[in-house]
C-alpha cells in the first residue's frame, strides 16, 4: 500500500491515539508488507477526533481497516481521559467547539451494522485479525462478537451478561435491543456506529429504521460517531446527510407550537461531517462474449442458449474461481442446470447461491469461495455484498446489469484486493444488450453513478418505532441534561408523563385523545427522512399506537400503548412478544420450507425456502427446479413442501419469485441513448456495436434509432389493430404507467380495447379499432397536467394500493406473521391485511396509512416523479413519426412481451416465425434502396432524454434457443 511517511504518523500521535495504538497499527501493516494509505489515515484522524462521515472507496481498497483502526482509535482517545465523571470529562479539551464524552467504561461501546446477516461472520473475522496485534494497546477486555437471528440464543445470553466492546448486527437486530426494558442502560456507552454498504439501505425503509436507530443513540450519547461506508453511490454529500444527521429540521425557527419553548437542538459530534474519498488507480475490465450470430431481430432471452457455449469456455480457460452473476434466482437456477448440462465433470465444481437457498448450503458454497475449491458460483445479488473472496478472478454477469452501481458492485468482487485488476464480462441474451454493454462500460469508466434518497416520512416505520420505543426503557424529561430524557430505574419502562419539564407523553385530549412529547417528536425530526414531518402526523401516529384510530378503538389488541402509573409502556405481554418477533421493514412473499419427504414426522433435510404462492400451484407428481436438482412435489403439510427425487428423466418449470425485476437506472438508460446518438453519427467502432451492426443498420433502414434528441413514435397496422410503439426509455416502472395512461386517455377520445407491452426502453399500445392520431393529438397524451388524477383513473389503483398496503400494515403492526414454528400462510395474511384496508376506507378515511399506500404506488412501483419529468421530455423532444410495414428491431421484442402472456410456448414459436419472416422481408428489402416513410416534425425545443435499457429476460422462462 503506498501512503504518508511515517513521521506523519508520528505527528499525528498526540491527536488522541492512546500510546502505542499508531505504532503498533503500522507494525501490522507492515507485517502485511503494505503501508497505510492516505485517505485510511485520514478516516483515523477525523474519528479521533471525533467526527462522523462517509468514506466512498474503490471496493478492495481497505474501507473496512479505515474505519475498524479508526474506531479502536477513537476508543483509545476517549480511554485517555482521567476518569468516567462529568467534571474530569468537563475539564477535557474541547473538540470543534464541543467537549468529548466521558471515558468509556466497560460494555458495549462500538457498533458495526451490517445490512444483511450473512455477511456478519465475515466482518467479525475480518474484525478480528487486527484487533489480535493490536490488542496489547487497547484494554484487555476488547472483545468483537457478532449478533443476527442467526445467533444462537446461549450467545446472546452471554453477551446479554458480559456484552463484548464491539458488535457486529444487522438494522432489524439492533432496532430489538432498543425494544428491551434496559435499553438504555445497554447502549448509552455506545460512542461510535459504522454502517457497511450504506448504499445498500439508503434507499429504502430499512435505512429508515437505521436513521431512528441512530436518532436514539444521539439522544443518549450527543457526541456520537457515526461512519458509513460504500463503494457505489452518486449523491455523496445527500447520502453523509441522510446518515449523519446533518440538515435534519430539529426545529424551524417560529415553529414552536402556541405556548411552548423550543427544545435545544442537539449538538453534532462536530460542525461539520467528513467525507472521505478513497478511490485508489485500479483497473477495470469491462468486456463482452459476442454472440456468434446475433441476427438483425432479438428478442428477450434471444441469445440465453446461443451464448452458453461461450460461457463455458470462459469458465473452461479461465484461472481461480468465476462468480457467474444473474439477476434473479429463476435465472440463476436456470443457467446452473445449462453449465452442468454442458459439462457434467464439473459437478462439485460449480455451486448455486441464492438467498431462498438453506443457509447450510450458502455457506458451504461461501468457504468454496474462500478456499478457491470451486470453479464457478452461479449467483445473484446473494453475493453482490461481502468481505473479501480473493480467489475470484473474473465475474460473468448474465444479461443487464441494470444500472451502472451494480456492474461496479459486481465487478469489484473478482481482484478484491489492492492492485489486482477487476474484470466482469458482460453476457447478453439479446443483441439489444451489445449496445447497453458500451454504455455501461463507458458510464462506469466515466464514474456515472446513480444517486439513492431515502424513503420520505414513511408512517408504517414511525409507529413501529414508538411501540419499540414505549418497549425500551423508562424516560422522564431533565432540563439539567440539556432536554434529553434521563434514566429512572424506578420506572422500568415506557414513558413518563412530564409537562412541567415538556418530556415524555403527556395525555392530551386537544392532541386528538394521542400523546404529546416535544423531546420525542425533536428527536424523530432529526432523522433526515422525518425533517417534514409535521406534529399533526406525529399525533395520528402516537393516537394510532395507543388506541387504534377511529376504527379499531374497540379492539384491545391494537391499544398497544397505555399510561400505567404515569409512564407510556406496553402492558401486554403478548402484544409486547409479537411486536418483537417481526421487528423490522423487510417483508416479502409468504414462504414455506422445502424438505426431502421421509418416513419421519419432521421430514429429511431442508433444502431452503420456496414461496408459498408458487407451491400452490403444484399438484402432486409435479416437478419443479429448485437448488440446482429437478424435484418432485409430494406434499404440503403445516406450510412444509415435501419434496422426494423424481424416477427417471424429468423436467421441471422454474419458480418464479416475487419481487425479482429490477429497475433500470436513468444514468445506464441516458448512456445508452448516447451511444446511439453516436452510432447514428458513424461511430461503431467497439466490438460489441459490430457485433450488433446488422441489427442497428435494420433499424435504421426500416425506421430511425431513437435518440437523444428526439421521440420516436412507431405505427403499424396489422390484423390485430393499430400499432403504436414508443421510446422514451424511462425504464419498467415508469412505462408500465404510461402505457397505461396514454391507453386511458386516448380511450376518453374515442372507446376503444387496448393491450399493452413494456420493457426498459419503450412501450407498446395496441388498438382494437384503427386509431388516427395526427401531432396534436399526441400532444395532448404527453400533457403533464393533472398527471396524478390521471395515472389512478387509468390504473387499478385501488388494487395497487391494496397489494402495497399489505407491506405497510405488516410493518405497522396490524398483521401478525405468527410465532416460531407456527407461521400464517400467504392467504391468512393477505386475508387480514384486505380487512384492514377494507375497514380504513369504510370507516376510517383519514388513515394516514391509506394514503400511505397510494404514495407509495406512486413513488415506487410508478416512480410518478420520473413519470412526470419523462412526460415533459416528451413535449418538448422533436417527433419523429414512423409508418411501420412490419416490425422493426425495436418493436419487435415489445410485440413478443405482450404475445408471451397471451400464447402458449407453441402458439408463440409460431407467430414469431410469421412476424419474423416479415420483419426479415421489409428489413431486405430496405437493403435493396428502400426506405419506410419518416416524418420528423418539430414540437418545441430540444431536451435531453429520460432513461431505459432492453426488454428483459423473463425471469420465469429459461433463454429461448
Amino acid at each position: 500500500m503506498r501512503s504518508a511517511d511515517r513521521e506523519d504518523v508520528a505527528a499525528q500521535g498526540d491527536a488522541g491515539v492512546a500510546p502505542g495504538l499508531d505504532a503498533a497499527i503500522e507494525r501490522w501493516f507492515a507485517a502485511r508488507g503494505q503501508r497505510p494509505h492516505d485517505f485510511q489515515r485520514e478516516v483515523w484522524a477525523a474519528m479521533r477526533a471525533g467526527e462522523s462521515g462517509l468514506l466512498h472507496a474503490t471496493t478492495g481498497s481497505g474501507k473496512t481497516l479505515a474505519v475498524w483502526l479508526g474506531a479502536l482509535a477513537r476508543c483509545g482517545s476517549l480511554l485517555r481521559l482521567p476518569d468516567h465523571g462529568a467534571d474530569q470529562a468537563a475539564a477535557a479539551p474541547e473538540v470543534h467547539g464541543h467537549r468529548p464524552a466521558p471515558r468509556p467504561g466497560p460494555g458495549l461501546q462500538v457498533l458495526w451494522l451490517t445490512p444483511m446477516r450473512a455477511l456478519a461472520a465475515d466482518t467479525t473475522r475480518a474484525l478480528a485479525e487486527p484487533l489480535a496485534a493490536l490488542q496489547p494497546t487497547l484494554p484487555a477486555s476488547f472483545t468483537v462478537a457478532q449478533r443476527t437471528g442467526d445467533t444462537p440464543t446461549a450467545e446472546r445470553a452471554r453477551q446479554d451478561r458480559r456484552p463484548p466492546t464491539a458488535l457486529v448486527t444487522t438494522p432489524e437486530s439492533l432496532t430489538l435491543m432498543l425494544t428491551r426494558e434496559n435499553a438504555r442502560a445497554d447502549l448509552q456507552g455506545v460512542h461510535t456506529v459504522i454502517v457497511d454498504e450504506w448504499h445498500e439501505l439508503i434507499g429504502n425503509k430499512r435505512g429508515v429504521q437505521v436513521q431512528l436507530a441512530l436518532a436514539r443513540l444521539r439522544r443518549w450519547h450527543p457526541q456520537l460517531v457515526v461512519w458509513g461506508l460504500s463503494a457505489t453511490l452518486g449523491n455523496l454529500e445527500e447520502a453523509m446527510a441522510t446518515l449523519v444527521g446533518t440538515g435534519s429540521a430539529r426545529r424551524d425557527e417560529g415553529a414552536a407550537e402556541p405556548g411552548r419553548t423550543p427544545a435545544p437542538a442537539q449538538p453534532p459530534a462536530t460542525a461539520a461531517p467528513r467525507l472521505v474519498r478513497g478511490r485508489l488507480d485500479k483497473t477495470l475490465v469491462v468486456d463482452t462474449l459476442l454472440p456468434h450470430e446475433p441476427g438483425r431481430f432479438s428478442w428477450g432471452g434471444h441469445l440465453g442458449a446461443q451464448m452458453l457455449p461461450a460461457v463455458v469456455q470462459a469458465l473452461a480457460e479461465g484461472e481461480g474461481t468465476a462468480l457467474v452473476f444473474t439477476n434473479v434466482r429463476s435465472q440463476a437456477e436456470i443457467w446452473y442446470q445449462l453449465i452442468l448440462a454442458a459439462r457434467p465433470d464439473w459437478a462439485g465444481l460449480v455451486a448455486l447461491h441464492h438467498g431462498s437457498l438453506d443457509r447450510s448450503v450458502r455457506e458451504w458454497v461461501e468457504a468454496g469461495l474462500k478456499a478457491g475449491t470451486l470453479k464457478a458460483v452461479v449467483a445473484t445479488s446473494s453475493l453482490d455484498l461481502g468481505v473479501d473472496f480473493l480467489p475470484v478472478a473474473r465475474v460473468l454477469q448474465i444479461g443487464s446489469t441494470k444500472g451502472v452501481a451494480r456492474l461496479l458492485q459486481r465487478a469489484g468482487r473478482s481482484g478484491h484486493a489492492p492492485g489486482r485488476p477487476s474484470r466482469i464480462t458482460l453476457v447478453p441474451t439479446n443483441t439489444l444488450e451489445l449496445v447497453e454493454a458500451v454504455a455501461a462500460r463507458r458510464a462506469a469508466l466515466a464514474g456515472q453513478v446513480e444517486s439513492r434518497t431515502s424513503p420520505d416520512k414513511p408512517l408504517d416505520v414511525l409507529v413501529q418505532h414508538l411501540v419499540t420505543v414505549a418497549l425500551g426503557g423508562g424516560f422522564t424529561a431533565d432540563a439539567k441534561v440539556g432536554g434529553g430524557f434521563t434514566a429512572d430505574a424506578k420506572v422500568g419502562g415506557g414513558f413518563t408523563a412530564d409537562a412541567k419539564a415538556g418530556g415524555g407523553f403527556t395525555a392530551d385530549a386537544s392532541a386528538g385523545g394521542g400523546f404529546t412529547s416535544d423531546e420525542l417528536f425533536d428527536e424523530v425530526r432529526t432523522a433526515p427522512a422525518y425533517a417534514t414531518l409535521t406534529r399533526e402526523e406525529f399525533n395520528w401516529a402516537l393516537a394510532f399506537v395507543e388506541c387504534g384510530g377511529e376504527s379499531l378503538g374497540a379492539y384491545p389488541e391494537y391499544q398497544r400503548v397505555k399510561l400505567v402509573d404515569g409512564v407510556y409502556r406496553v402492558p401486554d405481554r403478548g402484544i409486547a412478544l409479537r411486536h418483537r418477533l417481526q421487528v423490522g421493514t423487510i417483508v416479502g412473499e409468504a414462504s414455506m420450507l422445502v424438505k426431502w419427504a421421509s418416513a419421519g414426522a419432521g421430514g429429511g433435510a431442508t433444502l431452503g425456502t420456496i414461496e408459498e404462492g408458487f407451491i400452490a400451484r403444484l399438484k402432486a407428481g409435479d416437478h419443479f427446479v429448485f437448488g440446482g436438482r429437478v424435484l418432485e412435489f409430494v406434499r404440503v403439510r403445516d406450510l412444509v413442501a415435501y419434496v422426494r427425487r423424481p424416477t427417471g428423466k424429468a423436467r421441471g418449470i422454474v419458480p418464479a419469485w416475487a419481487g425479482s425485476r429490477m429497475p433500470f437506472s436513468s444514468e445506464l438508460a441516458d448512456a445508452v441513448l448516447a451511444v446511439l446518438d453516436g452510432v447514428e453519427q458513424g461511430d461503431l467502432f467497439d466490438p460489441e456495436l459490430q457485433a450488433a451492426r446488422a441489427m442497428l443498420e435494420a433499424q435504421r433502414r426500416v425506421s430511425r434509432l431513437p435518440g437523444r434528441g428526439q421521440l420516436l413514435v412507431e405505427s403499424l397496422a396489422s390484423r390485430e389493430g393499430s400499432h403504436f410503439f414508443f421510446y422514451p426509455f424511462a425504464g419498467r416502472n415508469v412505462h408500465l404507467g404510461l402505457a397505461q395512461l396514454l391507453a386511458w386517455r386516448l380511450s376518453r377520445r374515442v372507446p376503444n380495447t387496448f393491450s399493452l407491452a413494456i420493457n426498459d426502453y419503450g412501450l407498446e399500445v395496441l388498438a382494437a379499432k384503427p386509431v388516427e392520431l395526427d401531432d396534436a393529438a399526441l400532444a395532448a397524451l404527453f400533457e403533464p397536467r393533472d398527471l396524478d388524477s390521471d395515472v389512478l383513473a387509468s390504473l387499478n389503483s385501488g388494487e395497487l394500493a391494496q397489494r402495497r398496503f399489505r407491506e405497510i400494515a405488516r410493518v405497522a403492526g396490524l398483521v401478525f406473521s405468527g410465532y416460531p414454528g407456527a407461521p400464517k400462510s400467504a392467504r391468512q395474511l393477505q386475508a387480514s391485511s384486505s380487512l384492514f384496508f377494507e375497514v380504513f376506507r369504510k370507516y376510517d378515511r383519514g388513515n394516514r396509512l391509506l394514503g400511505q399506500a397510494e404514495a407509495e404506488v406512486l413513488a415506487q412501483e410508478l416512480e410518478l416523479g420520473r413519470l412526470r419529468a419523462t412526460l415533459k421530455r416528451m413535449a418538448a423532444l422533436p417527433l419523429a413519426r414512423v409508418q411501420l410495414r412490419s416490425a422493426s428491431p425495436f418493436a419487435l421484442p415489445l410485440m413478443v412481451e405482450r404475445l408471451r402472456e397471451q400464447l402458449t410456448t407453441e402458439r408463440l414459436k409460431d407467430r414469431l416465425e410469421r412476424l419474423l419472416a416479415e420483419a426479415e422481408a421489409a428489413a431486405a428489402e430496405g437493403a435493396d434502396g428502400g426506405r419506410a416513410a419518416t416524418r420528423p416534425r418539430r414540437r418545441g425545443g430540444a431536451g435531453t432524454a429520460a432513461s431505459s435499457r432492453t426488454n428483459e429476460d423473463r425471469a420465469d422462462e429459461p433463454p429461448a434457443p
